[in-house]
């Protein structure tokens, strides 16, 4: 009976160190993304600077929600304008969030907004900004602004701890490369 209580006793041990050290470990995903395909302007709306996602961008952002509808999305920005938050509806409707509103240029209050969040986070940006956002997360300038006609590139920065990593994956149909963008 006693040989038992001492296994009990490790074994409740091993269970109280375990438990305390996940409480301590954090990992948190932020998933940032420019929006999906833009309808093109024709010359009647030329004046149109908020132009809705073309077909193929309604596409692109169903194959979003459908990569991460299983990654534990539990807060999702977007600009306000049509593009960025069409691109975020269909994970957020799939999801039951409130897409939240953010300025049209991240800022250091948004980035410090972004890093007291508990949970794994989409963001929904623009060419020119998807770079501040990764760079504000990391601390460092990792990225420059995406060319105008990259649509699925998907950025994932990892909090592990306070210590910031990206990596880089496409999503949805891949985008040609223009000869200008192709390397030797």
């Amino acid at each position: 009976m006693l040989k038992n209580y001492a296994s009990m006793k490790q074994f409740f041990g091993l269970f109280l160190l375990c438990f305390a050290t996940s409480l301590t470990c954090y990992a948190q995903t932020y998933y940032i993304v420019r929006h999906a395909e833009k309808a093109a302007t024709d010359s009647a709306s030329m004046m149109n600077s908020d132009p809705p996602l073309s077909a193929a961008g309604s596409k692109r952002a169903k194959d979003l929600k459908d990569l991460l509808k299983k990654k534990g999305i539990t807060t999702i920005y977007s600009t306000n304008t049509v593009r960025t938050r069409s691109t975020a509806e269909p994970l957020a409707k799939s999801r039951n969030i409130t897409v939240q509103l953010y300025g049209p240029k991240p800022d250091a209050d948004f980035i410090s907004r972004l890093k007291t969040l508990k949970g794994n986070t989409l963001i929904v940006g623009h060419s020119n900004t998807v770079d501040d956002i990764v760079n504000g997360l990391c601390g460092q300038q990792l990225l420059n602004d995406l060319p105008d006609a990259a649509y699925d590139n998907l950025f994932i920065v990892t909090n592990n701890n306070g210590t910031y990593t990206l990596k880089q994956e496409k999503y949805g149909k891949k985008m040609p490369v223009r000869e200008s963008e192709k390397r030797n």
